[in-house]
């Protein structure tokens, strides 16, 4: 019963947020861009058309003019055919036409100062672009309204350069052919902007980079031609116009979609939870008078269990059975509660096993120079003489010692230090930490002369005294 009344809380709980952050139901916005979020492309319009018209120009915002001084724009006009793959990746055919025109002498050639302009028919291009959609901003309350996009791909164009000198009549110049088809790589930015369902405008600007340096119908020095193209167009989805653009859908709204479908479906819920909790309040209050009486006899009862349960010297033996009220704190009891009998001392000794263990450790015992670290290849020895001690309780006292190198003050908390770090060590591996005693000698107790380099190695140590 309580698990109901805290489930019907939390709904309700959950009915008051949602009625105050989305107080309108679904409109009819929303039902008409929705689509059931993460599914697959069926749900969309993939396929798209494009037609455009700009400008054709030698100049271009990464550099040059080509070979001539100037640029004159020219018409340009293009189309597409677009698969959206994902929403943000799409595959486009692009097809542009046009031409090119620049006039002046070419520049930094004095023997080209002859060629007064050129005027370049670009034939077709055909190029397969991938375009990237950079974002989908939305400026409305339920669609997007513009996308940010880049181009990028490779093709082949064929164009036809036609070069004029001063009396502006045509000539050839040192071009072997006046018809080429060469390959090319368009890059390009722009924006999309969503008019209609399945309806844009596009606005976008292309440098195209050709693989010659005859665009301009004229060669001169080591960098291949290039030009740019400043269009608006139009795309128009295909598909049932039932469906959204891929490109162009807002995921946000039909997410808000679904919470608000879901959050009508939590209130009905609640409605009917909130019937079903008046029906059965009528029957919890005779239940709460029925256990109002049930509490009283569980006092009752209660009284008699701490009665039987209680143990006030705590030793585990309740009250009831204890025929040794008031034991010690920590004084082991038998079933009646009286203290057990403590066990007579047993007295160990050390063996010859247990002395060579010790002397293996001091043996294998090195430090890192001037530092209280123990070097690893000495735990393996001090593992067994923590065994030792766990074993057979053993008293162990660490003595360190050093040599005279160095101050007195220096030596004397340095053995301190690496006596203690043994200590540590043992303890670290489960020995009894009262058990060891650790202290430091510095240099007073040396076992050797200290005016040589084998005596002040022989001083340096720690002594194991093992009872």
């Amino acid at each position: 019963m309580k698990h109901f009344f805290t489930k019907t809380s939390l709904l309700l709980s959950g009915l008051m947020m949602s009625s105050t952050l989305f107080a309108q139901t679904p409109d009819s916005t929303l039902t008409k861009n929705y689509v059931q979020p993460f599914a697959d492309g069926s749900a969309f319009r993939t396929w798209s058309f494009g037609v455009g018209v700009g400008l054709i120009s030698p100049y271009t915002f990464v550099g040059g003019k080509q070979d001539f001084k100037n640029y004159d724009p020219q018409l340009g006009y293009s189309a597409y055919i677009k698969d959206q793959i994902m929403p943000s990746f799409g595959i486009e055919a692009d097809y542009l036409g046009g031409k090119i025109r620049g006039s002046g002498a070419p520049t930094g050639n004095p023997a080209a100062q002859v060629y007064s302009s050129y005027n370049t028919s670009l034939d077709w291009s055909a190029a397969l672009m991938g375009n990237i959609t950079i974002a989908n901003i939305n400026w409305r309350k339920n669609k997007s309204a513009i996308q940010p996009y880049a181009t990028f791909g490779g093709g082949f164009m064929s164009f036809t350069p036609k070069v004029y000198n001063l009396a502006k009549v045509q000539t050839t110049v040192n071009a072997s052919s006046t018809d080429f088809q060469e390959f090319f790589i368009p890059i390009g930015v722009g924006l999309k902007f969503n008019v209609a369902q399945g309806v844009n405008i596009d606005l976008g600007y292309q440098v195209n980079f050709v693989n010659s340096d005859f665009v301009d119908g004229f060669s001169y020095g080591v960098n291949d031609d290039k030009f740019s193209y400043g269009h608006i167009g139009l795309e128009f989805a295909l598909g049932s116009k039932s469906k959204p653009q891929l490109a162009t859908h807002n995921p946000v709204s039909s997410m808000r979609y679904e919470y608000l479908t879901k959050a009508r479906s939590l209130q009905d819920e609640l409605e009917a939870e909130r019937a079903k909790n008046e029906r059965l309040r009528a029957d919890l209050n005779a239940t709460n008078n029925n256990l109002s009486t049930t509490n009283a006899n569980l006092a009752a009862i209660n009284a008699t269990l701490a009665r039987f349960t209680k143990d006030s010297d705590g030793d585990g033996v309740p009250d009831l059975f204890d025929k040794c009220p008031n034991t010690p704190a920590g004084v082991q009891v038998d079933g009646s509660g009286c203290p057990l009998p403590k066990a007579e001392n047993v007295k160990v000794y050390v063996t010859e096993e247990d002395k060579k263990i010790v002397k293996d450790a001091i043996a294998n015992l090195e430090f890192d120079l001037g530092k209280a670290t123990i070097r690893a290849h000495s735990l393996p020895s001090l593992d067994k003489v923590a065994e030792l001690l766990i074993n057979k309780n053993f008293s162990l006292k660490l003595a360190g010692h050093t040599d005279n190198t160095g101050s007195a003050q220096l030596n004397m908390r340095l053995s301190k230090d690496r006596a203690e770090s043994i200590k540590s060590y043992l303890v670290s591996k489960g020995a009894n930490a009262s058990r060891i005693e650790a202290t430091g000698y510095g240099m007073t107790q040396p076992i050797a002369s200290n005016k040589t380099a084998s005596g002040r190695q022989q001083n340096r140590r720690v002594e194991f005294t093992l009872f």
